[in-house]
């Protein structure tokens, strides 16, 4: 019998367009080496324009979920995307709490790219107590790094990402990843961030469009190379590197946003003059 492939837990909602969600992170996660294994958080009601509503799975049952492959399998790195409610949340806080030496990433998924709410205050503070703590790495859009950084007593607080980062990083997590694709600059810079300042800092050309998924392609593609123990500032470079080319190559299957094509290189390569600049890495 052959060696097994690396294994990835991914805890996530269902997206029946397959852009987002589990099924985005099963593609990313296969794609890139990797055995996926997946626990459903919730079941979404949504097309590529956006999320219509979120019926989260109760705290047990996504409990059992894990526990049932957790003790049949070795799983060598854990990804995190939309949790469904804070019962979930500390559902997986507390078995996460038992492989603390299993690489963990987190996508804090607060809204829909079309500004659905998809956590509330409550969701929030338990990321921060309970989830942030144990992570590896925590991959917020900018917005994102602002909500999650936000100090709730202070009405004229309006850190920086710069701010937001040691903030995050403050609650207990390795590194934050925080992308750039909402702030009003030519160039996107996605930002690597330790305690010790910044990691690494990549640049990507805008794309235009909008993508539906990209932030679950970066984060999962960044847990497949962990699993294959790839240096964390490494992991973060090459899954850059292939999120730009699923979003370069990327399709428009119905009236809403575009999906990023995960299995780009089982195609081929029609365009090979295709690809000069680098577009922007969305979510």
């Amino acid at each position: 019998m052959s060696e097994s492939f690396p294994l990835v837990m991914s805890f996530a909602a269902t997206d029946p367009s397959g852009g987002a969600g589990l099924q985005a992170d099963v593609l990313t996660i296969a794609s890139m080496g990797c055995h996926p294994l997946s626990v459903v958080t919730a079941i979404t009601v949504q097309d590529t324009s956006g999320v219509d509503d979120v019926l989260a799975i109760d705290a047990e049952w996504e409990a059992d979920q894990a526990r049932a492959i957790l003790e049949d399998v070795p799983v060598a790195a854990f990804k995190i995307g939309l949790l469904g409610s804070v019962d979930n949340i500390a559902a997986i806080a507390s078995i996460l709490a038992d492989y603390p030496d299993i690489p963990l990433v987190l996508d804090p998924i607060l809204s829909s790219g079309r500004g659905d709410e998809l956590a509330d205050d409550d969701m929030l503070d338990a990321m921060r107590e309970l989830l942030i703590p144990q992570c590896t790495l925590v991959t917020p859009n900018s917005i994102e790094a602002r909500r999650l950084a936000l100090n709730e007593d202070d009405e004229e607080d309006d850190p920086t990402l710069e701010e937001c980062a040691k903030r995050i990083l403050a609650m207990g997590c390795e590194y934050v990843l925080i992308t750039g694709t909402h702030e009003q600059t030519l160039k996107v810079t996605n930002t690597l961030y330790s305690e010790r300042g910044v990691v690494r800092a990549d640049s990507w050309e805008r794309l235009p469009g909008i993508y539906h998924g990209s932030g679950c392609t970066l984060a999962s593609a960044i847990a497949a190379l962990l699993a294959q123990d790839v240096d964390l500032p490494e992991a973060v470079k090459e899954a850059q590197e292939y999120t730009w080319q699923a979003l370069n190559t990327g399709f428009r299957p119905g009236m809403g946003q575009h999906i990023p094509d995960r299995l780009f290189w089982a195609r081929g390569e029609d365009d090979e003059d295709e690809g000069e600049e680098k577009p922007a890495l969305l979510n």
